[in-house]
């Protein structure tokens, strides 16, 4: 099995949709994906995500699942040290590299974010997320995952920058953190996983690409830099 983690097209967070911009890069996404194969399609219910996915679940006629758990972080945040709040991804790498080892493994307990309650809150993704994956033939014990049935299935999910690197240090065993302020993710990007299957009872997700954005560099479309906050250019 495959899954597509699909961050939306370039949002218009005013409006709860995506911009004009956000449209060309869901219809140049949709024919890349149709050159993948996707078999099933699963989705964030937050617009801007279900404007990025109908292009192509129209364009290939797979009827969307939509995924409450899949929506945008709510409550994830944390206060600066200029006073201001922002998301908890956000937060400056050179603070999350600053802290001793330790402290990254036990991440919710140190730094910015300590009594932000994000233990209990990154609890509930990974519940759901271990959920989802067993409906799909994947039952996770420990840090691999069970082969309940195999599963050929390429899946496209579509969601949004935090969920999207929150689940995906989840899935790869990777410090919340480490993911947030290494790994970033253009808007309509494409970050791929395989369940790598070595054996017959057990998978590993393997990243094979991450926040790849070839079907704009095909289109000719520039890349969003929405969520960088510095030096992009």
């Amino acid at each position: 099995m495959r899954i597509y983690i699909i961050r939306h097209a370039d949002p218009d967070y005013a409006n709860h949709t995506i911009t004009a911009a956000g449209h060309k890069e869901a219809k140049a996404l949709a024919e890349r994906l149709k050159l993948e194969g996707i078999d099933r399609i699963f989705s964030s219910p937050v617009p801007r995500a279900v404007h990025t996915m109908q292009y192509t679940s129209r364009l290939l006629e797979i009827e969307p699942v939509f995924e409450p758990w899949m929506a945008e972080l709510e409550g994830w945040h944390v206060t600066g040290e200029d006073g201001q709040s922002r998301a908890a991804w956000n937060v400056d790498g050179e603070i999350v590299r600053g802290l001793e080892r330790r402290q990254v493994d036990e991440w919710h307990r140190f730094g910015p974010f300590a009594g932000g309650d994000f233990h209990s809150k990154n609890a509930l993704l990974t519940d759901n997320s271990d959920r989802f994956m067993q409906s799909l033939g994947y039952a996770r014990e420990g840090g691999r995952y069970r082969i309940i049935k195999r599963n050929g299935d390429k899946i496209a999910v579509f969601c949004h920058l935090g969920f999207g690197l929150t689940w995906i240090s989840h899935l790869l065993g990777l410090p919340v953190p480490t993911v947030w302020t290494g790994f970033w993710k253009a808007p309509s990007s494409v970050t791929t996983l395989l369940m790598d299957e070595r054996s017959e009872q057990w998978a590993v997700p393997r990243l094979l690409a991450l926040g790849d954005t070839s079907h704009l560099h095909a289109s000719g479309l520039p890349i969003s830099k929405q969520g960088i906050f510095a030096n992009f250019d």
